[in-house]
């Protein structure tokens, strides 16, 4: 007879699940796609995660908390510095580490580092090969044997965060696995980012689409006011930084082109998940050297001091 037949609950499961990888190895996408819905942004552009973004799945009696951690390369600047040792302490903060890897990239350059950097954390870990559907069956196969050569991993998944393809696999075993226990969030929460960093990281991540080449790294984006309107919408105001005045007019584009675009998407995205009308209005704002300013790592979510 079943907990179920018995009319009792089924024991739940819970825990902290961190993703690691290098640049651009597809922890986002695999984030979103096992949680089921958009909370950690995509773009071409490496490193594009800057901070812990926690995303939150329930698969059968288990509520799996996904840690999307900035991708792991070698740092040359405080932002850098700050966001590797963010990946690294939240890996440490897990109850299970899941190393991403791009199949087509395989164990080359920054993987190399992190599979070393493996070796000093004690959790259990896991391996997912990504991006299946673009490397042959015999060439995965000497990847995992090459990886599992190097770190102990409990176990290796083939997955393409893109098609989903082996991503059940992947929660059916986590369900199982994590430590027995109540839930740490509510049943219908699948983020703890608050609302207003969600929508500033939905304008970051048009202003990356849309200008991934012209515009370097040097821009962040800052909700500064939210007001909720008598007439069920919401007014929301919020600033891109930039470090210099040529990068100010890429980001406004000729007539303001650019920067409306880069409004009208975000707005879009931002209403459908608010399920409300969204009236955005962006500002465009030259702070040199932001990304030495303390205030703005607090607002990120990383620490200056490293």
């Amino acid at each position: 007879m079943t907990d179920l037949e018995a009319g009792t609950p089924a024991e739940t499961h819970s825990g902290f699940v961190a993703l690691i990888g290098a640049t651009n190895a597809g922890k986002s996408t695999l984030v979103n796609r096992l949680v089921g819905a958009k909370v950690s942004i995509v773009s071409h552009k490496v490193q594009t995660t800057r901070a812990i973004v926690r995303g939150i799945a329930i698969h059968d009696n288990a509520q799996i908390v996904f840690m999307d951690t900035p991708g792991i390369f070698k740092p040359r600047r405080r932002l850098d510095r700050a966001m590797v040792t963010t990946a690294w302490g939240g890996a440490k903060d897990a109850d299970y580490i899941l190393l991403i890897v791009d199949s087509e990239r395989g164990l080359k350059g920054d993987v190399e580092t992190i599979l070393e950097g493996l070796k000093e954390v004690k959790q259990p870990k896991l391996l997912a090969l990504n991006k299946i559907d673009r490397v042959k069956h015999e060439d995965l196969l000497k990847l995992a044997a090459d990886a599992n050569e190097k770190i102990a991993f409990e176990r290796t998944f083939m997955i393409s965060a893109t098609t989903g393809s082996g991503c059940d696999d992947l929660l059916d075993y986590l369900a199982k696995e994590l430590p027995a226990g109540p839930w740490y969030y509510p049943e219908d929460q699948i983020s703890d980012l608050p609302m207003r960093q969600l929508a500033a990281e939905i304008t970051r991540e048009k202003l990356f689409l849309r200008l991934h080449q012209e515009l370097p790294y040097s821009s962040h984006v800052e909700t500064e006011k939210w007001e909720e309107r008598k007439d069920g919408s919401v007014r929301i105001e919020q600033v891109i930084f930039v470090e210099r005045d040529s990068q100010k007019k890429i980001a406004l584009g000729k007539a303001g082109e650019t920067i409306k675009a880069i409004s009208t998407a975000a707005r879009k995205e931002i209403s459908e998940i608010l399920e409300q009308p969204v009236h955005l209005f962006l500002f465009v704002k030259v702070r040199e050297n932001w990304s030495d300013d303390p205030e703005r790592y607090r607002e990120i979510g990383l620490d200056y001091s490293k």
